[in-house]
């Protein structure tokens, strides 16, 4: 992997009686473990699989308690969900956000939490008006155990929520979902937080195969494809986050930073969902990502692959085929995250 350290210094400190121990720098690639399946391996087999790998960060849909004590001790850096179904009890009811953290983070004190993702795909809908309140509650509430600088809150969010995403300097957020992301942005900001986004060059190719061409979307293009101003593009994945980027400044959300909450490719159930382009795309994407993109130059971004694992509680077709590996936890194409 390109310009990542694979090494960790722990820090430890005791903070209300809870040990803490995080670390100084973190790798730029993690792993989406999803569980949507019912002969997926037990998770301390999952995450022995993580460390056999050089996988140092993975991201769960919800706070599982068997994934979190295989955790423990591990130093894997880890974004944990709120799950959409949450939202609503966590946003009315402060102490339903402590009982969560409490039961949740504190009770799992070896464990190396880094985000926690309020809701995934959220903004804009219905529950889109829960997210900010229930981040509020979280926050608060890792504030009272003395957390809230090792553990930041934030939530995922699609592409959808541009408005605008082409030229990538033209990025603007929708006016539906700029209601809701307006003042999660600002808090972001003042927290020094990320906002999570789950970026997808192959549903954008699937959908535009007409204008897009496949070795933009794969990371093979030989040369410059999208010129915008100052900034030329090679890939379609560099276009994407860059127009988030162009409208988080457009609404004053210049210092917040992307994390790449979810990318990947399907490697069965569409014509161009094939184990080759599957495996080029994330093998591409694990060498690339220590650069940043042409408005973040030399700015590693942290990004997650979706996901460890084919699952079959999936809608059968591409969402059952995201998977690095089958649930026997032999690989689905080699993969060097190293």
């Amino acid at each position: 992997m390109a310009s990542q350290s694979s090494v960790y210094m722990a820090a430890i400190t005791l903070l209300l009686g809870v040990l803490v121990v995080f670390p100084t720098s973190v790798q730029s690639i993690g792993v989406c473990y999803g569980r949507l399946g019912n002969n997926l391996p037990q998770p301390s087999d999952v995450v022995a699989l993580y460390k056999s790998n050089n996988i140092g960060q993975m991201r769960i849909y919800d706070p599982y308690s068997p994934t979190l004590q295989a955790l423990q001790g591990t130093n894997i850096q880890l974004i944990v969900d709120v799950p959409n179904d949450g939202l609503q009890n966590l946003a009315s009811d402060a102490s339903a956000a402590n009982d969560w953290v409490q039961n949740n983070i504190q009770a799992n004190s070896d464990v190396s939490f880094r985000y926690i993702a309020v809701g995934n795909e959220v903004i804009p809908g219905d529950s889109a008006q829960y997210v900010l309140p229930a981040m509020k509650n979280i926050y608060s509430a890792l504030s009272t155990a003395g957390l809230q600088n090792q553990i930041k809150v934030s939530t995922s969010v699609a592409t959808v929520v541009l408005g605008v995403s082409y030229p990538p300097s033209h990025g603007a957020f929708s006016s539906d979902a700029l209601n809701t992301l307006g003042p999660i942005i600002q808090f972001l900001n003042e927290n020094g937080a990320p906002l999570l986004v789950n970026v997808y060059p192959y549903f954008s190719y699937v959908d535009n195969q007409g204008s897009i061409d496949i070795n933009y979307a794969l990371f093979t293009s030989s040369g410059t494809v999208v010129q915008d101003g100052q900034y030329s593009y090679q890939n379609l994945f560099d276009a994407m986050v860059d127009a988030v980027y162009a409208a988080l400044e457009n609404v004053g959300g210049s210092n917040v930073a992307i994390v790449v909450s979810e990318s990947g490719w399907p490697s069965a159930g569409d014509t161009v969902a094939t184990i080759s382009n599957a495996q080029t795309y994330n093998q591409n994407l694990i060498n690339h990502v220590g650069q940043g993109t042409p408005r973040r130059s030399g700015k590693a971004l942290e990004t997650y692959i979706f996901s460890m694992f084919n699952e079959n509680g999936k809608s059968a077709g591409i969402e059952q085929n995201w998977g690095l590996f089958y649930p026997n936890e032999q690989p689905v194409y080699p993969i060097n995250f190293s």
